[in-house]
């Protein structure tokens, strides 16, 4: 299974997309390490750590022999694709993402320190700029690296069925 999907990983996507559930699904099929960033960024209190502090946590991380990294942080998407060998881009449209953090209002989140209770207008706003701010700069960054594996789905159903497909884990 390595030598199909790789064995350090990145999920990308705009807020709402669903990073956080494909990456958990991906993690079950795999068993390979699972890291939420905003886990490694946010605090409890809703205060963050300092750029410095996270991005040496991350290093640590890409450091490691096999990951799933979880999050987009697009700051740190040059340094994170070349450590990676695998890219999944979760392309989805503005109105389904909407919907996403939508959803999650209220909603424990494994890869979240603490619930939102409301629905954050920067976050709203994030997902709004998304197909016309962060997605060409994040499509002309993979493509300056063809030779990392590379999956873009533009449907939930497309992304789940190759999960599906993806054999299970030999624990």
């Amino acid at each position: 299974m390595a030598d199909t999907i790789g064995t350090k990983i990145l999920v990308l996507g705009c807020p709402g997309s669903g990073k956080s559930t494909f990456a958990r699904r991906l993690h079950e099929r795999t068993g390979l390490p699972l890291i939420h960033l905003d886990r490694l960024f946010w605090l409890p209190d809703r205060t963050h750590i300092s750029r410095e502090a996270f991005d040496r946590r991350l290093t640590e991380i890409l450091c490691q022999p096999k990951w799933i990294l979880d999050g987009d942080y697009n700051r740190t998407w040059e340094v994170r694709i070349r450590a990676c060998d695998t890219v999944i881009f979760l392309d989805y449209d503005e109105a389904l993402c909407l919907e996403g953090i939508a959803a999650r209002v209220g909603q424990d989140r494994p890869d979240m320190p603490w619930t939102e209770q409301t629905l954050d207008p920067e976050l709203v706003a994030l997902v709004q700029g998304y197909r016309t701010q962060s997605r060409p700069v994040l499509l002309a960054l993979l493509a300056r690296y063809p030779e990392k594996r590379q999956w873009i789905f533009h449907t939930r159903v497309e992304a789940d069925r190759w999960l599906s497909a993806l054999p299970e884990r030999a624990d």
